[in-house]
Order: C-alpha cells, then sequence, then structure tokens
C-alpha cells in the first residue's frame, strides 16, 4: 500500500511476507509509494523493497528497507534510513538532516544520489568503526523484527558486505555527531 507510515510519531511498523512465502523479500515490494512521508518519529521494519519517495519528508523516524525507487528520503531534516538493496536515482534531493546507510552492490550509486546537497562516505576505515558497529546493529535489529533471509546473509558476511555500504549525510551535517542524534530514540 501507498502511504505506509505517512506522518508516523512513534511506534513500530514490521512488514514482512507470510512464511509460507517462496519468493525472495528482498527482490519483491512489500510497501508502495510515498511510505513514511513527514514521519517525525518510531520505526519501520520492511523486509522487501519500497517504491518511490521513500521517507520524504522524514524528520525523525527510522526506517531500514531492502530497496527504493527514485526519490528515497528526499527533503529528509532528520532519522535514519537503511536501504539493504539498490535504489532509484535522486536519492537525498534536499536533505538537510538525518542520514542513511545504503547498500551499493553493483557500483551505481554514485550516479543515483542527488548532489547537490548530500555526500556519500565509505564506512570501512577505522575513523568510521562507530558506523560500521551501528549499521550491524541496525541490520541486527531489522533481521530480529522481520525474520528477514538477506539481513541475516549481510550478518553472516558482514565483513564482505560492509565495504559496499554508503553513508549519505548532508554536506552541512557533521560526521562526529551525525550518531549523537540516533541515540536513545523512543518508539
Amino acid at each position: 500500500n501507498d502511504y505506509v507510515g505517512k506522518g508516523m510519531t512513534g511506534g513500530k511498523l514490521v512488514i514482512r511476507p507470510p512464511q509460507c512465502s517462496t519468493f525472495e523479500a528482498r527482490k519483491t515490494a512489500i510497501i508502495g509509494n510515498t511510505c513514511l512521508y513527514g514521519a517525525t518519529g518510531g520505526k519501520l521494519y520492511a523486509a522487501g523493497t519500497a517504491g518511490e519517495r521513500f521517507a520524504v519528508r522524514n524528520s525523525g523516524a527510522h526506517a531500514v528497507v531492502e530497496g527504493a525507487g527514485d526519490h528515497c528520503c528526499e527533503y529528509m531534516t532528520g532519522g535514519l534510513v537503511t536501504v539493504l538493496g539498490p535504489t532509484g536515482y535522486n536519492f537525498g534531493a534536499g536533505m538537510t538532516g538525518g542520514f542513511a546507510y545504503v547498500l551499493d552492490q553493483e557500483n551505481t550509486f554514485v550516479d543515483k544520489y542527488n548532489h547537490e546537497l548530500v555526500e556519500i562516505h565509505r564506512i570501512t576505515n577505522e575513523a568510521m568503526e562507530a558506523y560500521r558497529n551501528h549499521l550491524r546493529s541496525v541490520i541486527h535489529e531489522h533481521a530480529e523484527e522481520t525474520g528477514s533471509d538477506w539481513a541475516r546473509q549481510l550478518l553472516e558476511d558482514f565483513g564482505d558486505y560492509v565495504g559496499r555500504f554508503w553513508l549519505v549525510k548532508p554536506k552541512a551535517a557533521s560526521l562526529a555527531t551525525l550518531l549523537d542524534n540516533t541515540r536513545a530514540r523512543p518508539e
């Protein structure tokens, strides 16, 4: 459905396929377009992909999805979005707050994010250890909440996959303080 979590202010949404499903969840849409539009808090875990405009105008929700369409994180002012798969174009356009992790297995993300207000960083060097640990905990939480086979695979081979993740942040935001805003957030 479109607009899942629109205006969400707290709580937790967990969306996953039925256990008897035979399709590969990470390659299948599980939520529609414009999900988490204007969200200010809470958490969303989706074991599958989202449509276009995921987390647009998000100002505080934390979300994990296994792929997203065009305009993900557009006009985002806060919160955290983790995309464990491919994205569409124009990622982060107008993003002025919060941050995102994006798995880029095909090495195409550099052509998909909006270069105007955001920048991307790898999290493999020693100075980024706190972000690697944080990402691992986010994926672990997603696996626990959704039962995602893909999240479990990422955790099992985290050393191999971590080099494929980008941290996406507003150019004006400091890497030193990004994680401070994610600590101790109520659900």
